[in-house]
């Protein structure tokens, strides 16, 4: 309370922590919804400003180089000025960007606005993530692993049915998505911060990599099968749409989207379906799917079935969803409070760097390499010899290292963790990963978070 002219005035009304969880939660589902939206639209914007695949990929790529120069740059700063600003800023700049794609009118507008889309997603991720970790680390870590590929479902057959079947197509979704990025910037307002203020702002600004010496090891492990699977994503994101329409006759838009939506949200779906396994297993199943997954989808291609390409996305769904959160589950739970964010950006890193790069190639194949499906060959094959190595590198033998309490990962007080809690850091300890270190210090505002579970 304080005390104005006499009067007593109470202090100003905060999100519970599971409201400010789920705002939080919402962020990322449409920061990358709004990356993946453009999808249906690529066709539309092709055919009326007369561009090539190649520019498609270019548009598409300068995306996720936008990201990773903000994840280099900016990646831990909510560490250090807290979280909240760092997520009203970017939400700021992400708004600022759906208004560019609505009032785009050449392909120069479309990569302005991609870039502020990437700059905006590339700031906020590790700022939610942390947050949401702060909040509550189970569900956090889970939330960090579903949010995304649920976010981009949600972009792609939100923004190709709205393109299909409603008014405006290259206007209507970003109208859309800019009301909702106003009213999570009011939410932010509205959230108790949950990270305390340390020096050295200016100083993580220095493009450095964050990974915590206990974390190295297991993120060279996975690192693999993260890029294979964005990679996957990524074409789908850029050159699906063209794909999907030589094995498919039908609404293109719509059926781009869904192809996205499907990889997407099978992914989204294994990774609840998985949540209680342990990291390693996941991984396996992740890497097994995408294999499975891809050689489905490519055999569809080269028989043109349909069917089979829609069977073949959804097993490769499986793969992207069970390898993403294998990766987060198994590096995640070893950083301590103050190293979240910069683990965290280090992982969207490499998921972006796959996401983003490795789509441009892809364009030129399409342009000089025989068209699409040649493209669709060569990339699915880089994809899962990929899957193969991480498959691989979880049957190898595990460095000796000093194994972590449940509560050590945890950061709670023995005894009173919860069983979700726990069950993460049984698995990692079950898995095998090395480096694990002692008891976290968790900051005062996180143990507030823990109050309330």
């Amino acid at each position: 309370m304080t005390t104005v002219e006499g009067r007593v005035v109470p202090p100003p009304r905060r999100l519970g922590p599971w409201p400010a969880f789920s705002l939080q939660a919402s962020v990322v589902v449409f920061f990358l919804a709004g990356a993946s939206a453009p999808t249906p639209l690529y066709a539309t914007y092709q055919q009326e400003w007369l561009f090539s695949p190649i520019t498609t990929t270019v548009i598409f790529g300068v995306y996720a180089v936008a990201v990773l120069l903000a994840l280099l740059v900016v990646g831990s700063l909510s560490d250090h000025v807290g979280r909240k600003p760092v997520i009203f800023g970017s939400i700021v700049v992400q708004a600022a960007a759906v208004v560019g794609f609505a009032g785009a009118d050449g392909v120069p507008a479309l990569l302005c606005a991609r870039i502020l889309q990437g700059l905006a997603t590339g700031t906020v991720v590790g700022a939610v993530g942390a947050g949401m970790i702060d909040i509550r680390r189970s569900a956090g870590t889970l939330a960090n692993a579903v949010t995304p590929a649920a976010g981009t479902a949600v972009g792609a057959l939100g923004s190709g049915l709205l393109v299909a079947y409603a008014p405006q197509p290259t206007h209507l979704v970003y109208h859309i998505l800019l009301g909702i990025y106003v009213l999570q910037a009011v939410g932010v307002v509205f959230m108790a911060e949950t990270a305390a203020r340390a020096p050295g702002a200016l100083r993580s600004l220095r493009v450095t990599w964050t990974v915590p010496a206990q974390a190295r090891g297991p993120l060279l492990r996975v690192a693999p099968v993260v890029l294979a699977v964005w990679a996957l994503a990524g074409f789908y994101g850029s050159l699906g749409p063209a794909l999907v329409r030589r094995v498919v006759t039908g609404e293109g838009a719509l059926l781009g989207g869904l192809a996205l939506f499907t990889l997407t949200a099978c992914g989204a779906l294994t990774v609840l379906v998985l949540r209680s396994a342990e990291p390693r297993t996941t991984t396996r199943v992740g890497t097994v799917a995408l294999i499975a997954g891809v050689s489905l989808t490519l055999l569809a291609v080269a028989v043109g079935s349909a069917g089979l390409f829609f069977v073949g996305t959804a097993v490769a769904g499986v793969g992207f969803g069970a390898g993403f959160q294998g990766g987060v589950r198994t590096v995640v739970p070893l950083a301590e409070p103050h190293q979240r964010s910069g683990l965290l950006s280090v992982l969207y890193l490499i998921s972006y760097l796959g996401f983003g790069l490795p789509t441009v190639v892809a364009g030129v194949i399409v342009v000089y390499g025989g068209g699409v499906a040649s493209a669709a060959y060569e990339y699915g094959t880089a994809v899962m010899l990929l899957a193969l190595l991480a498959l691989i590198s979880t049957f190898g033998p595990s460095r000796a290292s000093t194994p972590a309490t449940p509560e050590a990962v945890s950061g709670r007080a023995p005894g009173t963790g919860d069983a979700a809690v726990d069950g993460c850091a049984d698995a990692c300890h079950v898995g095998g990963l090395p480096g694990h270190g002692p008891p976290s210090k968790v900051s005062t505002l996180a143990h507030k978070g823990d109050e309330h579970r």
